[in-house]
Formats: C-alpha cells, sequence, structure tokens
C-alpha cells in the first residue's frame, strides 16, 4: 500500500440492509461501509448468499471457487452500489426463514457449521484475493458470525491482512459444542490454545476477541462496562487483558434510510420547524392500528425485541398502569413466545394497546415517526439506534441510561425548566416503578406543549451521523495499517478512558 493512501477493507457481515435484516447490525453494516466509502476507504462488503440476498443484488459473477461446495460471488449492493461478495453454499444457506432461524423461529441446528464456513471462505479471499487480484489490507468482522475469521488468520504461517473485530453485543457468543464444532470444520488448534475454548465449549466470539488486532464496540460506555463482570458475559477477564486495544465509537444514523423529511414509508413527511405531518402521521397510524384518532392524547411506542434484555417483561407488568394513565400503547416486535403471547392476550383486553408481533421496515419507520414518546427500558444496551431514530423523528425517548442509551440521550432533569440540550427522559431502577417514573416524567413535559415542542427540536437537531463514526473508525484502521495516516478526532470525538489510558472513541 503506498502512503497516504486509504486502504482497501473487507468488511465482513451475517446481515446487511436491505438484503437481510434482524436487527441494527443489518443497519450498521450497510451505513457504515458507505460512511468509509466516502471518506475514500476502498470498502467491500461481504455476506452469505441467503435466498433474498440472491433476489436483492445486481451484477451477480463468480469469482472464486472453494473447497467444500462453495464458491463466491460478487455483485453491486443495490441501494449504494457497494461491492460485495457472496458466499454461496447452498445447503448451508440456500433455505426458508431468516439468517439465523427457521421460518418457526428457531435456531438452525448447524449455525456452527454454516457460520464456521463462511469464516473461511472470508479467510481464503482475504489471503488469496479474488479473480481480479483484489486483496483487502485490512478485514473488519462483525459479532460472533465472523469471529473466526482472526483466528483463523493467526493459524497461518504466510502474512495475512490485520483485523478489526466489532462487538454489537456480547450476549450473543456463538457458543457451541466443542465436538460439534470441531467435526464442522473449525481448527482443533484453537481450543488447545485457549483461544476459543469457553466452559468446555467453543466460543466463536471469544475466538475473536482473542486474536483481533483490535476491537471495537458500539459505544463508549458499553465499551467500559463490558470490562466488569455485571455486563462482561464471562468475557470481561479476556476483555480487561485487551483494554488497550478495544475501543467504543457510538453508531450512527443513516440520512438517507431514517430521515422524517424524505422517508419513503411515510405518507406525512415533516422537518424539525414544521410538525404538521408527523401530527398527521400519528392519526393515520391510529387508524391503522384500530386506535381512537386523537391526536392529542400521548402516544407511547416499542419498536424492538420482546426479550429480557429490553426488559419486555417489566412492560407486560405495568400494561394496567399505562391503561390508568389514558395514554395509547403501540407495540411492534417479536423475541419469547411466552411474551409474545402474553402482550396478544393484553392487547385483545384494551382498546388503548396495540400490538404488531414481527418486524416490518415500514411500519417500524411509520411508528417512530407518530409516536410522541418511545420507550427504551433496557437492562444493557450496547448502543440503543432505536433511541437515535427516535430522536430523529422528534419522538422523546424514556431510557434506563446503560450502553450507548447513556451517550445519545439527555435527560431532562427535574427542575420545571428541562435542562439545556435536553433530548429524553431516564430512569435508573430496574423495576416497573422505576419505568413508570420515567413515563411521568416524559407525560407531564408532553402536557406542556411548547417545553416539548423546544425538546423535539433539540432531539431533531442532534447530529449522529455516520461520517463522525466511519472517522473514528479510519483512527482505528490507521493504527494497523502501514503508510495509512488518518485524519485527526473530529472536535466531537469522544475520548474514552481504559486502564487510565485515553483513546479516541
Amino acid at each position: 500500500m503506498r502512503a497516504g493512501v486509504y486502504p482497501s477493507v473487507l468488511f465482513v457481515c451475517a446481515e446487511i440492509y436491505p438484503l437481510a435484516k434482524t436487527g441494527g447490525l443489518a443497519d450498521v453494516c450497510a451505513a457504515l461501509p458507505a460512511a468509509l466509502a466516502n471518506e475514500g476507504i476502498d470498502v467491500r462488503l461481504m455476506l452469505p448468499a441467503y435466498p433474498t440476498v440472491l433476489a436483492g443484488v445486481e451484477a451477480v459473477r463468480q469469482v472464486r471457487l472453494l473447497s467444500g461446495g462453495g464458491r463466491i460471488l460478487n455483485a453491486r449492493m443495490p441501494d449504494s452500489g457497494l461491492p460485495i461478495y457472496l458466499f454461496d453454499q447452498p445447503d448451508l444457506f440456500a433455505r426458508p426463514g431468516g439468517p439465523y432461524q427457521d421460518p418457526d423461529r428457531r435456531d438452525w441446528p448447524d449455525n456452527h457449521r454454516r457460520f464456521a464456513a463462511f469464516c473461511a471462505a472470508a479467510a481464503t479471499l482475504a489471503l488469496d484475493g479474488d479473480i481480479d487480484g483484489w486483496v483487502p489490507d485490512l478485514v473488519h468482522a462483525h459479532d460472533w458470525h465472523t469471529a473466526l475469521i482472526p483466528a483463523l488468520f493467526g493459524l497461518q504461517t504466510r502474512p495475512h491482512p490485520p483485523s478489526v473485530l466489532t462487538i454489537h453485543n456480547l450476549a450473543y457468543q456463538g457458543n457451541f459444542p466443542a465436538g460439534e464444532a470441531i467435526e464442522a470444520g473449525v481448527p482443533e488448534a484453537l481450543l488447545h490454545t485457549g483461544a476459543a475454548e469457553f466452559y468446555g465449549q467453543m466460543s466463536f466470539l471469544k475466538a475473536g476477541i482473542s486474536t483481533a488486532d483490535r476491537l471495537t464496540t458500539v459505544s463508549p460506555t458499553y465499551a467500559r462496562e463490558i470490562l466488569a463482570p455485571e455486563c462482561g458475559a464471562g468475557l470481561d477477564g479476556l476483555l480487561r487483558s485487551r483494554a488497550k486495544d478495544l475501543v467504543g465509537i457510538l453508531n450512527g444514523v443513516d440520512p438517507e434510510v431514517w430521515n422524517p423529511a424524505s422517508d419513503i414509508y411515510l405518507s406525512h413527511r415533516f422537518t424539525t420547524h414544521d410538525l404538521t405531518g408527523k401530527r398527521a402521521g400519528k392519526a393515520a397510524l391510529q387508524r391503522e392500528l384500530g386506535l381512537d384518532p386523537d391526536p392529542d392524547v400521548p402516544m407511547v411506542c416499542f419498536v424492538n425485541r420482546l426479550t429480557h434484555q429490553k426488559m419486555a417483561d417489566v412492560m407486560l407488568d405495568v400494561l394496567p398502569a399505562l391503561a390508568e394513565r389514558g395514554i395509547q400503547f403501540a407495540l411492534h416486535g417479536e423475541g419469547d413466545n411466552a411474551l409474545q403471547s402474553a402482550f396478544t392476550a393484553a392487547a385483545g383486553q384494551s382498546p388503548n394497546i396495540a400490538l404488531r408481533v414481527g418486524y416490518q421496515e415500514g411500519l417500524a419507520h411509520r411508528l417512530t415517526a407518530a409516536a410522541d414518546i418511545s420507550l427504551i427500558p433496557s437492562r444493557f444496551e450496547p448502543c440503543g439506534l432505536t433511541a437515535l431514530y427516535a430522536m430523529h423523528y422528534g419522538t422523546l425517548p424514556v431510557i434506563r441510561p446503560v450502553g450507548g442509551l447513556a451517550d445519545s440521550v439527555v435527560d431532562a432533569g427535574d427542575a420545571t425548566v428541562p435542562i439545556l440540550g435536553a433530548t429524553g427522559f431516564s430512569f435508573a431502577e430496574e423495576s416497573a416503578e422505576g419505568l413508570l417514573a420515567g413515563l411521568d416524567r416524559a407525560l407531564f413535559r408532553f402536557h406542556h406543549q411548547d417545553t416539548w415542542r423546544r425538546m423535539q427540536r433539540t432531539a431533531m437537531e442532534r447530529d449522529f451521523s455516520w461520517r463522525a463514526a466511519a472517522r473514528r473508525y479510519l483512527t482505528v484502521y490507521g493504527e494497523l495499517v502501514p503508510g495509512f495516516a488518518a485524519s485527526g478526532p473530529t472536535a466531537n470525538a469522544v475520548l474514552l478512558e481504559l486502564d487510565g489510558e485515553r483513546r479516541i472513541a
């Protein structure tokens, strides 16, 4: 690589919007590469060839055959036009359902085999290049599905590109019985060295944390939290040993996708200075959901997974109290089957509760735009893209100040006049009482509309651009690629202190 030239990066993910999406990972893996490309990086994506992916890409051609029946295809993303490599092995990925589960939402029993093969294909591409001779200067892997890649590099005797592993959620580790993992093709040496062994199992994520050249996660606060046992998910000791290589970088918002002034899913668009469309969209969504179309009634939404992490169990407990407060509650998400059934039963007993199980991108946008308040009561939250989207749309979040939520939402305080720059409301106690206390503070502000409008405008004007995040990633890349001189940190860069050392976050 020539001095002063930006590096070429292979960006490896298990899901990328709009081709495959189960959550925020897909949004990040679509928007961040585009932002990096705008900064001059030669970035190319890599994704398994799920059926939806093959149907959604353009200009497909084969660039490498692999042992084991697989091949690597090259194509173009339908929106950004970025190059994307697809690992095509039909016996592993040509299936109905989602990236990780069957149509009945049960994990595929051979996920270890599927993603071990995907990691091996990505490592082969990174080491040997494609048919045109393109070889990356650096590999950026994301979450457990790709975390074997740096571990596979570590077993090589020949030169290999440096690696960055981004941890989007430490709770999902890719842990499998060791014997099954070895049968699936995971090198046994990774278990013998301890890189992948985790309490008698084989852990994809531990393998990556042990061997990647740099580690990042999706907010500065989460980077600190995972160094402690409470949030470390059994890996806090390993992470503390690698603290000097760990950086927290807050995710951003893609203005091409999440923008109330141009959102393709909204029939009523609006701006910071004219919220008329938000009010009209609220009335339209109330009719769509079967709620009373009264724009003056506070509308509270929850657009997220129904899981313990998201405190969905606590929200279920407070539904009667929400009804007593005369608000409308709209929930859109999926997750734990027992919670889904319980919310379905509760929705059938109240005309002020609307439930839509599953995930529809358009409905998520319409709900985020129409609601007044977004509930995000997480027990832990690596980043909290839901809060970033909500603020962008003037929907003020009620949060627990954990992870990226603490980094992005400014609490209004308890005084009559909100503190300067306030964009939402937080509560500390992990309980129904705590959640209701935070919600009551938001409802009090809602009924003082001049104050509410000021907070909405402040929230909508916050800069959560991917450009700022991309430049912080350039700093990380610059530490690994010889001859690459990243531009200096932006003025609003966050400094993360780990073990006494200050690092750009």
